[in-house]
């Protein structure tokens, strides 16, 4: 057990274990894994990509900024893309808000759902706060590679308690597991002692979560783009916190009757199913080439596959079968009216439906110009969504993570197509050597649509050199995105 064991911190007796672990890795755990480093420098360079080209959007960008007009801070932490300077709480949001507003950021698939690299709305704005103060009082920075290694550790936080606890189960949403990653992080770069990073932690717990109703029919909406900077800024809050001596609460996740086990997760514990270090990272999920949730990325890549196929008998279509896992049953398998962008991102249907209608699939495609395409709910009307047994489990298998599709189309006249099946997405680890350099190009396209074509390029010199840009300052790399 911890050192935390021995200390008081508002009650007597033994801290939750959970807390303890979580304290002891950010604090003690040194990531030696090359293979981590190399998969969070692209997840760094791809979160960031994101956020820029969700700057075209205007439902994110009326979200970014102050909390309140004015209310901007000279030397605080940079928000990409803008000019914006803020307290690191606010940027926690704006840059938490602007990497998952497309769905388009990384991704990970267990008991419980996420994506990772939502933590780094945290970790980029207390980064640059830091260094930003610790630069102009002559003190060291923390450089691009204390980033990476805060990313690799909120990665493994976030996604081990995904593997065995399924908050989903209970109605709430994934982003709760941002702001524990994302407490526990922030609160070690702030400096904070074991005992800190306990109480923070312990805060972020009695916050409770969210409900997932905004993710499901028939309230789906903008709020679970913005969830998830909501976490971090939260984080944030809870760290800030913590450092200026606020209390803990020792049993916060298993008092009987009041603590989170009890009033939110059955009375069940919350668990940790394999010792934290760098698995997470490395086995990572990407969203590579098209915005979709990614229950659904291989049966869109099954869809593009059938396009030429398809695309001049679409009046001919009598029945479309897509085979899919229990998961994506569960989360986008949609019928009916979708009404609005956050809806269409979220329906297995409508993301074939396009992926067969045009063989391409963008953020502009859950919009109302293409939504209103007649064509796409005739697609839908004809799709029946079926569960491979194989599909499901191989989803569950730690060996396999897959995220099995298959798409067949059944004419009038009798005829079908191939069952066109796709195990794994181009952005698993399995399909690596496919999938980085698709990243890179991912990056390059999204800096253009906010930068001119000359700073582009010298973003992407800089990013490209691993070994400079590790040992860059923060505040020096986060300047890079000033618009």
């Amino acid at each position: 057990m911890s050192a935390i064991e021995d200390t008081v911190y508002g009650q007597a007796g033994k801290p939750d274990r959970l807390l303890a672990e979580i304290a002891d890795y950010v604090l003690d755990y040194a990531v030696e894994s090359e293979e981590a480093y190399r998969i969070a420098h692209h997840v760094l360079l791809d979160s960031i990509g994101t956020a820029v080209l969700a700057l075209r959007f205007p439902e994110c960008a009326k979200l970014l900024g102050p909390v309140v007009p004015g209310a901007v801070l000279p030397g605080g932490a940079r928000v990409p893309g803008t000019r914006f300077e803020l307290d690191p709480v606010q940027a926690a949001f704006n840059i938490g808000c602007m990497i998952r507003w497309l769905d388009y950021n990384d991704t990970w698939l267990a008991a419980e759902w996420g994506h990772p690299s939502d933590n780094l709305g945290s970790i980029l704005a207390v980064a640059d706060y830091k260094s930003r103060q610790a630069a102009a009082e002559g003190e060291a920075p923390f450089t691009v590679k204390d980033v990476l290694t805060a990313a690799v550790k909120a990665h493994e936080i976030q996604g081990v308690l995904a593997l065995e606890n399924s908050f989903n189960r209970v109605g709430l949403d994934h982003v709760l597991l941002v702001k524990i990653a994302s407490t526990a992080v922030a609160t070690a770069m702030l400096g904070g002692s074991r005992e800190q990073v306990a109480s923070a932690l312990s805060n972020a717990w009695l916050d409770g979560g969210s409900l997932r109703t905004y993710r499901h029919a028939p309230n789906t909406g903008e709020r679970k783009s913005w969830a998830a900077g909501d976490a971090a800024s939260r984080a944030v809050r809870h760290a800030l916190m913590a450092l200026a001596g606020e209390m803990g609460y020792r049993t916060a996740l298993s008092a009987k009757g009041w603590g989170f086990q009890d009033v939110l997760f059955q009375g069940k514990e919350i668990v940790l199913a394999r010792p934290l270090g760098t698995y997470v990272m490395e086995n990572v999920l990407f969203k590579i080439s098209f915005p979709a949730e990614f229950h659904g990325q291989t049966a869109v890549e099954c869809a593009f596959a059938l396009h030429e196929t398809v695309k001049h008998r679409l009046d001919d279509i009598d029945r479309i079968t897509l085979t899919t896992q229990r998961s994506a049953i569960r989360i986008i398998d949609k019928t009916g009216p979708l009404r609005n962008p956050a809806d269409r991102d979220h329906c297995l249907q409508y993301m074939v439906a396009v992926g067969l209608l045009h063989g391409t699939l963008s953020a502009e495609h859950y919009e109302e110009e293409t939504a209103a395409d007649p064509r796409i709910d005739e697609l839908r009307s004809k799709m029946e969504v079926v569960e491979d047994e194989r599909y499901s489990v191989d989803y569950l298998d730690p060996e396999k993570r897959s995220i099995a599709n298959a798409v067949q189309i059944r004419f009038k006249d009798g005829t079908e197509t191939d069952k066109v099946a796709c195990e794994y997405p181009i952005g698993h680890r399995r399909r690596r050597a496919e999938g980085l350099p698709k990243v890179w190009e991912k990056y390059e396209s999204n800096l253009l649509a906010r930068f001119p074509r000359a700073r582009t390029a010298e973003i992407m010199r800089i990013s490209r050199d691993y070994d400079r840009l590790a040992e860059m300052p923060v505040h020096h790399f986060m300047k890079l995105f000033v618009i």
